[in-house]
């Protein structure tokens, strides 16, 4: 069995608030993180701050963590080459993140780039990456089916692994963009992935409504996945602002699971418990 890894996404949580939390806030909330035993820990990103202004303070926030006393690795998200150009100038940063999706529509609404273009541009950061001694993750965006009436079906999902991991994509993470994954789908994709590539990290970037959280988890892990991404109290994705409604998958759900199950992971909890309050107190002051 490899190794459980839990990836705290607090980028993910506050890039959509349109109030703009103070980037001394934004650094003791994840110092905080970086005491609870995360393997990662998605920290900003370096984007246009036109198209996200809350995280135009990204490179701020790096230099001013700590890192003496953690084993968390940083990762933060690029979606061009001068963003991948700046984040690889950062020692601190281990992972670059890149959103690949496999909806042309959605790839031109996240990065104004055709899925064509997105490829030139993976070559790119993985190239720079490389350089750098980076790791690069890619984000397979729809990667549970789209909105958009684009094709969508476990072939296509297969054929784009093949074609990330043949260009030496090594993590890949399959994001719910939609919150659109069932335990059905998420345990034929698993099941079927992992084994076929056991040479690829795949990871579960699932976003969830308040009741179906467990079963998302549960298809997930028993189908070989071994690396979820979460946002403590499931901020980000959608607003949480009604039940219906999507957001991240909460990371306090994934430890649930996995103590209830008697699943070795390296969370402290009493140091998570201390970052779950930070949050509360973030997230109701800038919302």
């Amino acid at each position: 069995m490899s190794k459980l890894k839990l990836i705290e996404c607090p980028r993910d949580a506050m890039q959509g608030i349109k109030t703009f939390i103070p980037t001394e806030a934004k650094i003791r909330y994840i110092q905080s993180l970086l005491k609870c035993g995360f393997d990662t820990i998605d920290v900003g990103s370096f984007v246009s701050p036109k198209a996200i202004p809350q995280m135009a303070d990204s490179a701020a926030v790096l230099d001013k963590l700590d890192l003496s006393e953690t084993n968390s690795k940083l990762l933060t998200i690029v979606a061009n080459k001068r963003g991948a150009e700046t984040a690889v100038t950062f020692p601190q940063v281990d992972y670059l993140g890149y959103p690949f999706s496999i909806s042309e529509n959605f790839q031109m609404r996240n990065t104004h780039k055709t899925i064509a273009e997105s490829v030139v541009l993976l070559e790119g950061i993985l190239d720079l990456a490389n350089k750098n001694h980076k790791k690069v993750v890619a984000y397979l965006s729809m990667g549970f089916g789209n909105p958009y009436g684009d094709p969508w079906n476990v072939e296509i999902v297969g054929e784009w692994t093949e074609r990330l991991y043949q260009m030496g994509v090594e993590i890949i993470s399959l994001s719910d963009t939609i919150g659109s994954s069932t335990p059905e789908v998420i345990n034929y994709l698993f099941s079927n992935l992992i084994p076929a590539y056991p040479k690829v990290e795949c990871g579960a970037h699932l976003h969830t409504t308040k009741a179906s959280w467990h079963e998302k988890i549960e298809a997930a892990y028993s189908s070989g996945c071994r690396r979820f991404d979460g946002a403590i109290q499931g901020f980000g994705g959608c607003p949480m602002a009604k039940d219906s409604l999507t957001g991240n998958m909460p990371m306090e759900k994934i430890i649930s699971f996995l103590n209830a199950n008697k699943i070795e992971n390296n969370i402290r909890m009493g140091s998570f418990e201390a970052a779950y309050n930070k949050a509360s107190d973030i997230f109701n002051q800038y919302h």
